[in-house]
């Protein structure tokens, strides 16, 4: 006897579309292994496909990961982004009185501008250790790195705002009094220093990733 219903859909199966065959065998087919006093009732039996998901890991956890990237690259940029536009501003002022400092005044905007690569440091060493299909990707792992993406970003944020202000400042005051140069310089070197602090934290704790359980 044939099956009395054959059906195909299709269900989520860990992240994965997977195909299901549904089939509804009569129940005389199958006597010796059951008893129904209903002689219509059917029997469902479900045959799940052989392609299964490669994924490995918790669904949700790349969602962190790929967040830290992108809060380590845009808050540093952020960062940069205030840092030159703010500095920019004061080389500009001080250049239509003295155009021979700017530039010796444009050290600020270089500066600012480095914060910029440290987060896409971190947002690149953090993407490219998101592969859950080769290597299996938990929430520790994903809050690892969130946690590196926030340091690095929000540090290059504050350092940026820093150096805006400072050298804004500064390129106004050594246009009036050229030795103030080497103390602005010096401030300029302590607020980048609070970036790279992130930088170094952010690094640490993208390699804390992957060391939540032993594979």
């Amino acid at each position: 006897m044939k099956p009395i219903f054959r059906s195909r859909r299709v269900r989520f199966f860990a992240g994965e579309v997977v195909n299901t065959d549904i089939i509804i065998i009569h129940p005389s087919i199958i006597h010796p292994l059951i008893s129904t006093s209903d002689s219509s009732a059917g029997v469902f039996l479900k045959f799940r496909s052989s392609k299964m998901s490669t994924f490995s890991g918790d669904e949700t956890a790349p969602f962190f990961g790929f967040l830290g990237a992108a809060a380590a690259l845009v808050f540093s940029c952020m960062g940069a982004a205030y840092g030159t536009a703010k500095s920019g501003v004061g080389v500009a002022s001080m250049g239509v009185m003295r155009p021979e400092l700017v530039m010796k005044s444009i050290v600020p905007v270089v500066m600012a501008g480095v914060l910029g690569i440290y987060g896409l440091i971190i947002a690149v060493i953090i993407s490219t250790g998101i592969n859950p299909k080769a290597k299996s990707y938990y929430l520790f792992d994903g809050y690892a790195h969130l946690s590196s993406g926030l340091a690095c970003g929000l540090a290059g944020l504050s350092a940026g705002m820093a150096i805006g202000i400072v050298g804004d400042a500064g390129v106004r005051a050594n246009a009036q009094q050229p030795k103030l140069f080497v103390g602005m310089i010096l401030i300029l070197i302590f607020a980048e220093a609070l970036a790279l602090y992130g930088l170094i934290v952010g690094i640490i704790l993208s390699s804390r990733a992957g060391q939540s359980r032993a594979e």
